[in-house]
């Protein structure tokens, strides 16, 4: 979703101005505060992890835990985290040329590192891609721009925009992107993790 800042944007060049109905919902996206998720989830940083450069992320799986592992795509190399205990569990600051960012690739890939060592893992951001934006269990992520270009995160149990209801209750303001660029935001396949990745940080929750 993207409103321009000024009410009647584009109407002097010959765009469209926004309706009455789009002027009341950028207003209540604007109003809304950032708030923690509600529970079930929980912060797995404290409040993040910085990761300057950051590129893109994945997914993958820890072989023998099953906790969901957030791999991290950066100008200074890659990393792969525990997205259950936040823990670094791997680093690699010079991988190969070839393989160092994921649009060398048709399917936008990297290879695995520490226990995901053998596989690839598919990297949303910069270059394009994108994580899971629901849940099978009802939670969806949605990412809007009432102030372009400072994107805002949602999370819902509501099926998303317009949250008829209030702010606080099925749909919660989580993360307002104003310092970095975004890069990606999503779940995690298993709909245990949710991350939120800017150009110079990872944020995570886990449930």
């Amino acid at each position: 979703m993207h409103m321009d800042d000024e009410p009647n944007a584009g109407a002097a060049g010959g765009g469209r101005a926004l309706s009455a109905y789009q002027l009341a919902l950028r207003e209540r996206l604007l109003a809304a505060p950032v708030v923690a998720p509600p529970t079930p989830w929980r912060p797995v940083f404290e409040p993040y992890a910085a990761v300057g450069g950051l590129l893109g992320i994945g997914f993958g799986v820890h072989p023998d835990s099953g906790h969901d592992l957030v791999m991290v795509v950066s100008r200074d190399g890659h990393g792969l985290f525990d997205a259950v205990t936040g823990e670094r569990l791997a680093r690699d600051r010079d991988p190969d040329p070839e393989d160092s960012t994921p649009d060398a690739v048709p399917d936008l890939s990297c290879p695995g590192l520490g226990v995901l060592a053998g596989s690839r893992v598919r990297i949303a951001g910069l270059f394009g891609g994108g994580l899971h934006t629901t849940t099978a269990d009802g939670w969806t992520l949605e990412v809007v721009a009432p102030a372009w270009p400072n994107d805002r995160v949602l999370l819902s149990t509501d099926g998303g925009l317009p949250h008829p209801g209030p702010h606080g209750e099925r749909w919660w303001h989580v993360f307002h992107s104003t310092y970095s660029e975004l890069r990606a935001a999503g779940f995690s396949p298993s709909g245990r993790t949710l991350a939120v990745a800017t150009s110079s940080d990872l944020t995570l929750w886990a449930r």
